[in-house]
């Protein structure tokens, strides 16, 4: 990522340590292959692995900069986008702790009690505690309004709560969960509190975490079933009924359209791949590779035609992210919903023409050797759905884009 040529003197000297301390501290391949993202991790070694790497970031200064140093952060000013530039340039592992880091920080930092901040910010930026998201349900997924998972007042400083999350990515290892449960069921968003909730103490007790198989065969998402969960008030967020509220502060961050940057790395590859001019294009390398009746796929000229427009439709996105970081150019909150949804899209409709090109290759896995680009596009395919999904499907977006940024009519 180009760094800024407009760093304040505080940027510059904090950027100048930042690439001091990595060129000497960027950690070692893993024993397995690196993953792209922290929802990813599955295993106890890969857990194990990137939290070491995320308490070493934070113990340097990269991971929670613009937080007070009260509640654990670094006290810097617009110096977290900084250590992102350093980490992705350096091609660092990914931090595990995504969800606490993007999600939950922001939202206890803006709405939790001095105590709180002071409790938990710490050791979530540090990766000592891992965070899960207690929002979608069976019943109420983007139409966040509708769960219904109950909490209940005991006597003036209890609550107990019932019900049922899922898609809970990392839940396995959360220390940790934000949720949203209903208080008052007469009212559709008023009727709405927010809580951080310690699920690992109560595991096999008020507490189930189950494993979601995704159609990828992979296990990052779960189910969390709450039984008579007793909680202290303490772990209220803002004021009974301002759940809602709160809850925007959350998807707002996790949009990427939060006042807080969050910090984020990544990279790291067993094998980097150099992609320097647009012949190394993917998915005009494998249009080359993958042979139709006899010939190279990029000869038919319909499949030319699909390569070449997302060419141009990649540079598209590569454009539209640059505007974000250009103030007085664009909206911000419109430029991260926006980079959202077209790159998601982008991502998917990528993988539908790759395996398009690779024909009946397509049906082989990334376990077979015969596979072509060793089954990333199938794997990758399976899994868009996912991001077109996540934050509020794609569908949303385009509905807080058109009625919220362009002011139009709401839907019917």
């Amino acid at each position: 990522m180009a760094e800024t040529k407009r760093d304040t003197p505080e940027q510059e000297e904090f950027r100048a340590h930042a690439r001091a301390w990595l060129e000497k501290n960027n950690p070692p391949l893993p024993n397995f292959q690196p993953v792209r993202i922290g929802i990813e991790v599955v295993t106890e070694e890969q857990k194990d692995y990137y939290t070491k790497w995320q308490k070493a970031a934070y113990d340097a200064g990269l991971v929670g900069c613009d937080y007070p140093v009260e509640y654990g952060g670094g006290g810097k000013t617009k110096c977290q986008s900084v250590a992102n530039q350093e980490m992705l340039r350096a091609k660092t592992p990914i931090l595990p702790g995504i969800i606490g880091l993007g999600m939950a920080a922001p939202t206890i930092f803006f709405h939790g009690s001095e105590d709180l901040k002071k409790r938990l910010l710490p050791k979530l930026f540090s990766g000592e505690e891992l965070w899960c998201q207690g929002f979608s349900e069976p019943g109420a997924g983007s139409d966040l309004a509708s769960v219904q998972t109950f909490a209940e007042p005991k006597g003036n400083d209890k609550w107990v709560i019932n019900g049922h999350k899922v898609w809970t990515s990392t839940a396995q290892f959360a220390d940790w969960m934000i949720l949203l449960a209903r208080t008052d069921k007469s009212d559709r968003y008023n009727g709405l509190t927010y809580f951080v909730v310690p699920i690992k103490a109560e595991l096999g007790k008020s507490v189930t975490v189950r494993p979601l198989i995704k159609i990828t065969g992979e296990a990052g998402f779960n189910e969390v079933l709450f039984d008579g969960l007793e909680i202290d008030d303490s772990y209220r967020l803002d004021e009974v009924g301002k759940g809602w509220q709160v809850a925007m502060t959350t998807l707002a961050h996790e949009r990427g359209a939060g006042p807080m940057a969050t910090p984020a790395s990544g990279g790291q590859e067993a094998e980097p791949k150099k992609v320097t001019t647009a012949k190394d294009f993917p998915l005009l390398k494998l249009a080359q590779q993958c042979m139709r009746n006899g010939k190279p796929a990029i000869e038919d000229p319909i499949i030319r035609d699909k390569v070449m427009n997302m060419l141009i439709r990649q540079e598209a996105v590569k454009q539209s992210r640059r505007l974000r970081s250009v103030s007085g150019l664009a909206d911000p909150n419109r430029m991260a919903l926006q980079d959202k949804l077209i790159g998601t899209e982008y991502m998917q409709e990528s993988a539908a023409i790759a395996m398009e090109i690779e024909g009946a290759s397509s049906t082989l896995s990334q376990y077979d050797n015969n596979a072509p680009d060793d089954g990333q596009w199938p794997l990758a395919y399976l899994s868009s759905f996912g991001g077109t999904i996540a934050a509020g499907s794609n569908e949303i977006q385009k509905n807080i884009l058109g009625e919220r940024v362009l002011g139009l009519d709401k839907s019917k």
